[in-house]
Parts: C-alpha cells; structure tokens; sequence
C-alpha cells in the first residue's frame, strides 16, 4: 500500500519560509541537508513529528514560477492544511500578522480560509464539520 511521505510547497526563499513555516504556522524543522545553493529542507506537525513531510521548495525551475504566479493570480490555494478549530487558528494567525485572502467560509461540511504565505503561495486551512 502507497503512503504519502513528502509533499511540497514552492517557496522563494528557503530561510523566510522556515521561519514563517516553523515561527508563524507552528511546524517543526525535520531535516535540512545542503544540496548545491539550496536544501533538502523539511517541516513536520508538532502533533505528528513522524508523518508527512512538507519540503519547501526553491522556486528554481521556470515552470514552477509560473505555476505559482498564475495560482496567486487566480487566488488558488497551492495547499491546503487541516485545523481542529478553523476559527480559533484563523485568530491566532491573523495576531501574528498573517494576511488572509479569503476569511473563514462555511461550505456546509467544511468551514475554509486563506492566507498568503509571504513565500508567493496562497494556503488554505480547512476545518471539517461533525455529521
């Protein structure tokens, strides 16, 4: 059976997005292994040290800019993160300066919001609502 391992994000700038990554979001750093200008650079959930990695990622490759450009552009998440409390997350990262692009919206069976992740990515936090 597949698992997922790692997943990524772009970031422009490896050490900005560790610090907003780990200081603002709360994420961990699970390994930084030096590879040419960059890192093998990757956070993990304080509440599941083990599980899924996500690597911040230099926006190096030509498409990949693209890609991201064209998802802030268009106002499209790259990610998207599970909270417990949308609510009570959505207050606590806006008391540290976050910018959110789309406020807390409830969609029936999960309540959503937005933010910039000051790295040239949109993320959303989503909360799933009890049946």
């Amino acid at each position: 059976m597949l698992r997922i391992n790692v997943t990524s994000v772009y970031v422009d700038d490896q050490s900005k997005a560790l610090r907003f990554y780990t200081d603002v979001l709360g994420f961990q750093k699970k390994t930084d292994i030096p590879v040419g200008d960059a890192s093998w650079l990757t956070v993990v959930s304080p509440l599941d040290p083990d599980g899924v990695e996500l690597l911040l990622e230099p926006t190096g490759h030509p498409a990949a800019a693209v890609y991201k450009q064209a998802l802030m552009e268009d106002g499209i998440p790259f990610t998207s993160f599970a909270v417990a409390d949308l609510h009570a997350e959505h207050e606590r990262l806006r008391g540290l300066g976050v910018e959110f692009t789309q406020e807390p919206a409830d969609y029936g069976t999960v309540i959503t919001a937005v933010f910039d992740d000051t790295c040239g990515n949109l993320i959303q936090i989503a909360q799933e609502k009890s049946a």
